[in-house]
């Protein structure tokens, strides 16, 4: 079945919901993955930038395709992230302040590592039934199923190494007050693949993606 020409009221919500997935995301990438039409997929981009949820921006590292310009990337902005984001943010952030208040820093890290200790504990078995090589992939996998929307990429540069992406964060608002939780969360990433990880980049600090570095080759188990 050929692309088609899409008009129902849920197509805008899947068009912005790729681009939050996927990340950086051509008009093109866009249409082949919706099977729908560059005019309609141009149209409920139209609207979404004029919503504010998503920006335009230059293709990184793409040359000016002869005579024509590099092909435009759209992201999310911000004010998109809080489209996708929980109302229970707010009171997750007075929860930690409260605790913080009361029972001191310690204790908001405390309470950071054991949210991921849980995590962890669900997604040990995945990474322990796969070698070390495919365990990022593995965890990526297991981190979009629940809705960190994450991804493995090779290293830039020619790094020997892997970066898992996660293109959405449900915690993101709570972590920029409260980066213990994206520190616990490296720490989990590290003992889950058996490799010391860098975090590069978090949502919560301002960048598009959250993105962490795995070194390949030095697996410990």
């Amino acid at each position: 079945m050929g692309p088609v020409e899409d008009v129902t009221a849920g197509t805008r919500e899947r068009v912005a919901r790729v681009i939050l997935e996927h990340g950086r995301t051509t008009a093109a990438d866009l249409a082949q993955q919706l099977e729908l039409t560059p005019a309609a997929v141009r149209r409920h981009l139209d609207a979404l930038l004029a919503d504010g949820l998503i920006t335009e921006a230059e293709q990184r590292g793409q040359a000016s395709r002869g005579r024509g310009r590099p092909a435009k990337v759209f992201v999310v902005t911000d004010t998109g992230r809080h489209h996708f984001v929980q109302a229970y943010d707010d009171l997750a952030t007075s929860a930690l302040r409260f605790l913080a208040e009361t029972a001191g820093a310690h204790a908001v890290e405390a309470f950071a590592i054991r949210r991921v200790a849980e995590i962890e504990e669900r997604y040990r078995p995945q990474l322990a039934a796969v070698a070390p090589a495919d365990r990022a992939a593995v965890l990526a996998e297991a981190l979009s199923a629940d809705g960190y929307a994450a991804s493995v990429r090779p290293a830039p540069g020619g790094a020997a190494g892997e970066q898992v992406c996660q293109h959405h964060c449900p915690v993101a608002h709570v972590a920029e007050e409260f980066p213990q939780l994206c520190e616990a969360e490296t720490a989990a990433f590290g003992r889950l693949l058996g490799t010391h990880v860098q975090r590069l980049a978090t949502i919560a600090h301002g960048d598009g993606v959250c993105t962490t570095y795995v070194p390949t080759g030095r697996t410990t188990s």
